[in-house]
């Protein structure tokens, strides 16, 4: 995804963060057991966050310890695993695998098409798993590159679009709790496209990149514009994330929700007014 859902760190308290940690590390090695050592570098915050609303919604089973890896070979860390973390772990590769075809067509990446065969056949073994997901990973990347082939400037609809594939990935099973996760993911979806565009923006206007907040470029006030929108976004999504009783690690979730998600945004801008009052200069 884009790499917006982290915790705000600072704020948990420390047997919360050492469970972050140990959910994180149980990614990383659901990603190597399940497809291979090169997975590993697929690997986000993002995706930790979903197991943890699947494994707090649905209470699986879990298998804990302390180990070393191949990233830290000399301090053992704790992990935690469950059936979420190898569900989220199938997602992350899914997602890299069209990620990395999407950046060789937009930009010629050799890198992204090396990356891409790596992770080919564990694609490949996701879509037979997961049929329903990775049809919507495929249909909602498609109809995003359709707006910027048209450089259609319509934001409401390019976060549509990310919007409905994140919503399906949110729906790990068929059952009561679907159309909310589906909800859910939908609006958190839309959310951080939005964020992802407004955060690009500059650099998107520069290099002449679609993106479907050009018409803002320049503009002054920009931050509280954005914020509106992606403020209105995130309150369909905790509306609909309430409506789940989750109970363990709830309270990190609401952190990297309400807290943790604005970290990259808020810095952004923080930066531009200091530079724009001078109280950035040297």
């Amino acid at each position: 995804m884009f790499g917006y859902l982290t915790a705000n760190t600072e704020l948990l308290t420390p047997e919360e963060l050492e469970r972050y940690k140990a959910c994180y590390c149980g990614l990383c090695r659901s990603l190597q057991k399940r497809h291979g050592q090169a997975s590993r570098l697929t690997l986000n915050y993002d995706m930790t966050f979903l197991v943890l609303l699947l494994q707090s919604l649905y209470e699986p089973e879990e298998t804990r310890g302390e180990d070393t890896c191949l990233p830290h070979p000399l301090q053992a860390r704790a992990w935690q695993r469950s059936e979420a973390s190898d569900y989220g772990a199938d997602l992350n590769v899914a997602l890299a695998y069209l990620k990395c075809l999407d950046d060789w067509e937009d930009e010629g990446s050799l890198k992204a098409l090396a990356q891409a065969e790596t992770l080919r056949g564990a694609y490949e073994r996701v879509c037979r798993d997961y049929p329903r997901q990775c049809a919507a990973i495929s249909r909602g990347m498609e109809a995003l590159h359709a707006l910027e082939r048209e450089r259609k400037e319509d934001p409401d609809a390019a976060a549509a679009c990310f919007g409905g594939l994140l919503g399906e990935l949110f729906v790990w099973r068929e059952d009561r709790w679907s159309e909310t996760l589906r909800r859910m993911g939908d609006a958190l979806g839309r959310c951080l496209y939005v964020m992802d565009a407004c955060m690009d923006l500059d650099g998107d206007a520069t290099w002449n990149r679609y993106n479907p907040f050009r018409r803002y470029y320049g503009l002054s006030n920009n931050e509280q514009r954005f914020r509106s929108i992606m403020n209105m976004l995130l309150s369909d999504c905790l509306m609909a994330f309430d409506r789940l009783p989750l109970v363990q690690d709830a309270s990190i979730l609401k952190n990297i929700l309400c807290v943790g998600l604005w970290t990259q945004f808020d810095r952004k801008y923080k930066g531009k007014k200091e530079t724009a009052d001078g109280s950035g200069s040297v």
